[in-house]
C-alpha cells in the first residue's frame, strides 16, 4: 500500500508508474484505492464510475477499469457534502460530518471489491488517500491505516521534497500515528526531487536511521508526468500553463513572414469543475494556447471559451455570474468568438436549468446563460454510458462517455453537434458560434479535435499552417500524434524513471499475501 505524508505528494502517479513497471516484468498487476475524493471520474465498461486516477492506473496495467478498483468514490458538491458512489453506483448524498461517523459501514464493500481483485492478481498496488497521519480521522478510517490493518498490507510512505519539510513530514508521521499503525510502514520514498539527488543522501540516511524504515530511493521530478491527466482541480493552473510542448517528431512549417496563429482557448475554472481531463488532449496541440481563468481574473480575449463539466451546475453557474463572466461571454460572442459547453457547461449555456427534486441544492429553477435555445431538467437517474459516433454531417469518429444527471431539449438540438449510437446529440446555435455536448472525451480523437478547433476559427490551415485541411478531412493522423500514444509514452517514461531511481526489487519483496477474508 502506497500512502503519503499529505495530498498531492505523487501517490497516484507513483502507483501508475509502478503498475507499468511491474506489468512489464510479466506480473498480473491491478490497482486499488479503497476511497477516493474526486470530481474527475471515469466510466467503466459495466456502466459504473471510479476515480480517473484508477482508470489511468488500470491502463498502466494493460487492463480495463473496473468498479472494484475504487469501491468508494466521493464527488464533492460543495464545502460540506458529497455524492457517495459505492462500487460504481450512486448511493446517496452525504454531509462531511455524517460520513465520518458512517464510513466504517462501507468497509465490507471495500473488502469485497479488494478480494475479488486479489483472486486474479499477482500484485495489488493499493493507493491511500490524503495523509497517513490524520489521526483525528483514524477511528473509522477505510482509506489509509484502517484498510492496511484490515488486510495486513505493508505500507510504503511517500514524501514530497519539492514542497519542503520532507524529513519532518516523514519522521513526524511515525511519531503521531498509533504504534500499531507505525509498525505497518516498512519503507519510504522521497518524491519530486529537483536537481542533484546525491545532495539528499544524508537526508535519506537520517530518515532511515530515525524510523527504521527501508529507503527505496529518491525520485527526481519528471516533466513527462505532466502529460498524464491531472487528478486534482487544484493542479490545473500549473498543469495547463507548464505543459505546452511541441512533439520532437512532428515538423511545424512556418510561413515566409510569420508563424501561424495559435488558437487561444480560455477555460473558466469554477469551484466544482468535473472531468477536466476532457481538456488534456488540447494541451498536446502545438497550435493551441490553453488559458485557465481563475476566479478574480477577467476573461481574456480568445477564439474559443470552453465551459467544462461541473459537479454542481447551478452553484457553478451562480459563481460564473458573480465573477462577471456571463457578461464577458456575451461580449465574446458579439466579437465573433465561439463557446463550447461540455456536460454541465452545456447545460449552463441553455435558457434554463430546473432542479425540481432539489438534487443539487434547494428545489427550483434557474435561468441559464441563454446562449443556446435549449432547456435542462435535472432528475435522480444518472446516465453512465460509453458512446461511439461521429461529428454531425461528417465521417469523423468520436468516442467517449456520458456521465450526467438531467435531460436537455429545445430548438437548437435540431442542429446536433454529434451523432452517437445513431442518435443526434448535443446542440449548435443558429449562428453556429455556440455548441454543446454531453460527451466526455470528445477531443480525444485527433481528427475530431482538429475539426472542432477549425470550427472555432482563428486557425491558419493554409500551407505553412499548423495543420492542413486535407489532414483533417482524410483523417490520416499519424500514430505519433495521437493523444493515446502521448499517454502511453508518458507511462513508459515514468516506469523507466522508477526503474532507474527506486529499488523495485526491494519494494516487491515487501509484498505479502493479504489476510484471509471471511
Amino acid at each position: 500500500m502506497v500512502q503519503g505524508t499529505g495530498s498531492s505528494v505523487g501517490k497516484s502517479t507513483l502507483v501508475a508508474g509502478l503498475a507499468r513497471a511491474y506489468t512489464r516484468r510479466g506480473l498480473r498487476v491491478l490497482p486499488f484505492k479503497p476511497q477516493n475524493m474526486s470530481n474527475n471520474a471515469a466510466v467503466t465498461q459495466d456502466g459504473g464510475e471510479i476515480g480517473r486516477a484508477q482508470a489511468l492506473q488500470a491502463r498502466a496495467c494493460g487492463v480495463q477499469p473496473e468498479t472494484d478498483m475504487n469501491p468508494v468514490l466521493l464527488k464533492p458538491q460543495g464545502e460540506t457534502g458529497a455524492q457517495l458512489i459505492v462500487q460504481g453506483r450512486k448511493l446517496n448524498t452525504v454531509a462531511a460530518r455524517a460520513y465520518q461517523k458512517e464510513k466504517n459501514k462501507l468497509l465490507p464493500s471495500v473488502l469485497e471489491s479488494f478480494y475479488r481483485l486479489a483472486e486474479r492478481a499477482d500484485l495489488i498496488l493499493v493507493e491511500g488517500a490524503g495523509s497517513a497521519s490524520e489521526v483525528n480521522l483514524r477511528a473509522n478510517d477505510i482509506a489509509n491505516m484502517g484498510f492496511a490493518q484490515a488486510v495486513n498490507a505493508p505500507v510504503v510512505l511517500v514524501g514530497d521534497i519539492d514542497r519542503g519539510g520532507v524529513i519532518a513530514s516523514l519522521v513526524g508521521t511515525q511519531v503521531v500515528v498509533a504504534k500499531e499503525d507505525a509498525e505497518k510502514i516498512k519503507a519510504f520514498i522521497v518524491n519530486k526531487m529537483r536537481g542533484d539527488t546525491t545532495l539528499f543522501e544524508d537526508g535519506m540516511a537520517f530518515i532511515a536511521d530515525r524510523t527504521g524504515w527501508l529507503p527505496l530511493g529518491v525520485v527526481p521530478d519528471l516533466p513527462a508526468v505532466r502529460q498524464l491527466p491531472a487528478e486534482d482541480a487544484a493542479d490545473l493552473k500549473t498543469t495547463f500553463t507548464s505543459n505546452y510542448f511541441q512533439r520532437p517528431d512532428e515538423k511545424i512549417i512556418s510561413g515566409p513572414v510569420k508563424s501561424p496563429k495559435r488558437l487561444r482557448v480560455a477555460v473558466p475554472i469554477l469551484p466544482l469543475i468535473a472531468n477536466f481531463d476532457d481538456l488534456d488532449p488540447l494541451r498536446s496541440e502545438p497550435g493551441v494556447e490553453l488559458l485557465p481563468v481563475m476566479r478574480g481574473e477577467p476573461l481574456p480575449e480568445c477564439d474559443l471559451v470552453i465551459l467544462p463539466g461541473s459537479k454542481g451546475t447551478l452553484s457553478d453557474l451562480a459563481c460564473l455570474r458573480s465573477e462577471g463572466w456571463d457578461k464577458a461571454l456575451v461580449a465574446h460572442v458579439q466579437r465573433g468568438g465561439h463557446i463550447m459547453g461540455l456536460c454541465g457547461g452545456y447545460q449552463m449555456l441553455g435558457k434554463s436549468i430546473a432542479d425540481w427534486a432539489g438534487i443539487e441544492g434547494n428545489a427550483g429553477e434557474s435561468a441559464g446563460l441563454d446562449l443556446l435555445a435549449v432547456e435542462t431538467i435535472l432528475h435522480n437517474e444518472k446516465t453512465l454510458e460509453e458512446k461511439n459516433g461521429f461529428l454531425a454531417n461528417t465521417s469523423i469518429p468520436v468516442h467517449g462517455y456520458e456521465m450526467h444527471i438531467g435531460e436537455t431539449s429545445g430548438q437548437d438540438r435540431k442542429q446536433p453537434l454529434l451523432v452517437l449510437d445513431n442518435e443526434p446529440e448535443g446542440a449548435i446555435s443558429e449562428n453556429g458560434q455556440i455548441y454543446g455536448t454531453y460527451l466526455h472525451g470528445v477531443f480525444t480523437n485527433r481528427s475530431a479535435r482538429l475539426a472542432l478547433l477549425q470550427r472555432a476559427g482563428g486557425m491558419d490551415f493554409a500551407p505553412g499552417g499548423f495543420w492542413s485541411q486535407r489532414e483533417i478531412s482524410d483523417q490520416k493522423i499519424s500514430v505519433h500524434s495521437s493523444y493515446d500514444m502521448t499517454i502511453e509514452k508518458a507511462l513508459d517514461a515514468l516506469a523507466d524513471h522508477l526503474e532507474t531511481h527506486l529499488d523495485l526489487d526491494a519494494l516487491l519483496a515487501l509484498a505479502q499475501k493479504p489476510l484471509v477474508y471471511s
